[in-house]
Formats: C-alpha cells, sequence, structure tokens
C-alpha cells in the first residue's frame, strides 16, 4: 500500500474527530499522500512507471491528477469499499469494516469517485481479504485488516458510479477490464467483444438487486461489509475464453 509506516504503526482507523471519540488511534490522510507524491516523482526521476493501490483520499486524487498533467506514467485503483463505504462504520466497533487503507470520510468517498469518472483513477481492484471467523469476531485492535470485496464488486460499482450518473457502462468495462488488463499487460484480457476474440467476459443482469447476506456468500469467509445493504445488478455467467466458469441456475438463453 501507499502508506509512511512511521505514520500509520499501531493505527486503526481514518484520523479524524471520529477516532478522538472513538478513542482509536487514527491513521492520517497525509502517510498516504506523501508516499504517493514521493513515489510518482522518483518514478518520473527515472523514467519508470508506477502503479499506486488502493487510493483513499481526496488529497491522493489531487497528487494524481497533478502528476498526469505533466505526463508521467503513473496509474492507480481504488476499491469498491471506498467508492461507498466512509469511517462512521467505525462507530459500530464491528471489525468488519476494520481495512488498510482505513474508510475514509463522506469527502474523499466523493473524491475517489469524481477521480473514477474522470479517468485520474484507472482502475477498480477488489482488495478482497476474507479471513476466517476468529479473524474478525473479537475486539477491533486484535482484528485483522480487510473485508470481502469480489462478489460484490461490480454491484457497488453500478449503484456507486452508474445509477449516479458519474460512468456509463462502456466506462465500467474501462475502469473494470480493459484498463486493468492494459496495467497488467494481459494481452488475452480487455478484448472487445467481437468476432474471433477470447470469450472472457462477464454476463450482469443490472435491471435486478439483491440484500447481501453474509451467509449466501461463495467465499468461505463472511466478512462482507455490505450485509443487509440492498444491492442493485447480479452476476449470472463468468466465461473465461469461451468456458463457462460460474453461472446462476436461472442463466437466460
Amino acid at each position: 500500500h501507499a502508506q509512511e509506516p512511521r505514520l500509520t504503526e499501531g493505527a486503526q482507523m481514518n484520523e479524524g474527530e471520529l477516532s478522538g471519540v472513538l478513542g482509536m488511534q487514527g491513521w492520517p490522510a497525509v502517510a498516504e499522500e506523501a508516499i504517493i507524491a514521493r513515489d510518482a516523482m522518483l518514478a518520473a526521476h527515472v523514467d519508470s512507471r508506477l502503479h499506486v493501490c488502493h487510493v483513499s483520499t481526496a488529497g491522493s486524487v489531487e497528487i494524481l491528477r497533478w502528476a498526469k498533467s505533466k505526463g508521467w506514467d503513473v496509474t492507480a485503483e481504488v476499491t469498491p469499499h471506498h467508492l461507498l463505504l466512509t469511517d462512521q462504520a467505525a462507530a459500530t466497533y464491528d471489525p468488519v469494516y476494520k481495512v488498510n487503507p482505513p474508510l475514509r470520510t463522506a469527502a474523499d468517498v466523493d473524491a475517489v469517485r469524481a477521480g473514477l469518472a474522470d479517468g485520474t483513477i484507472d482502475a477498480v481492484a477488489t482488495d478482497h481479504a476474507p479471513h476466517p471467523v476468529e479473524d474478525k469476531e473479537c475486539e477491533w485492535a486484535a482484528a485483522a485488516f480487510g473485508m470481502l470485496g469480489l462478489e460484490t464488486a461490480l454491484s457497488v460499482v453500478q449503484h456507486t458510479m452508474v445509477d449516479t450518473g458519474l460512468l456509463d457502462w462502456a466506462g465500467v468495462a474501462d475502469r473494470m477490464s480493459v484498463r486493468p488488463a492494459r496495467i497488467g499487460r494481459l494481452g488475452e484480457h480487455g478484448r472487445p467483444l467481437r468476432a474471433g476474440e477470447p470469450a472472457t467476459l462477464v454476463l450482469y443482469d443490472p435491471s435486478a438487486s439483491r440484500v447481501v447476506q453474509a451467509q449466501d456468500s461463495v467465499s468461505l469467509s463472511r466478512n462482507t461489509p455490505y450485509a443487509g445493504m440492498t444491492l442493485p445488478g447480479r452476476v449470472v455467467a463468468t466465461f473465461l475464453r469461451g468456458c463457462c466458469t460460474t453461472a446462476v441456475e436461472t442463466v437466460p438463453a
């Protein structure tokens, strides 16, 4: 992660008024922003490329925008949970919301959404982190960082980016397929839908909706931060090079 360890040692949640109220050690935004600025400048100095994982603050978005304006080869990603959830969730003291980097403020959520919409942030990455029950059903300070994100990723992106008018579906495909494949140099992925191309794709029903239930997860873990939320859309099937890898029982003909 982009973090200055001297500023994050022992930190439990986003640094701010709420961390003081809750009595938790804060994780300052500058711990992320300072490292992104440093690494972007160093990468430019040696004519290298830089990819930034898990952007979570408004300041980070501004630094990335500045770096890209200079023509530097910098790319970045954001997680679904940083597009939707805020540090207010920590007030429940439920460790399911403990994650690295921490959930930030509503203003930060707005900023990373805007950054993803205008291309400052290139991609969405789930940061999917399954944990056994004993790692999460304990006091906050002892709990592991991380949350489930894979099964709900596309639904969260629809909810935060498409349904809000910030991205169209072509933009979603770009941020969740085309650009990630380009960044990772995965030539067989992120390809257009046309004859002769590898049939690596997701069949998705955006008109569906569901209430997220932890026990319904395909993962062996249950640490989803979205339990009880109603999210739009449903993945109907996935294909890898023409082979169906996942399908629900009601796949349309």
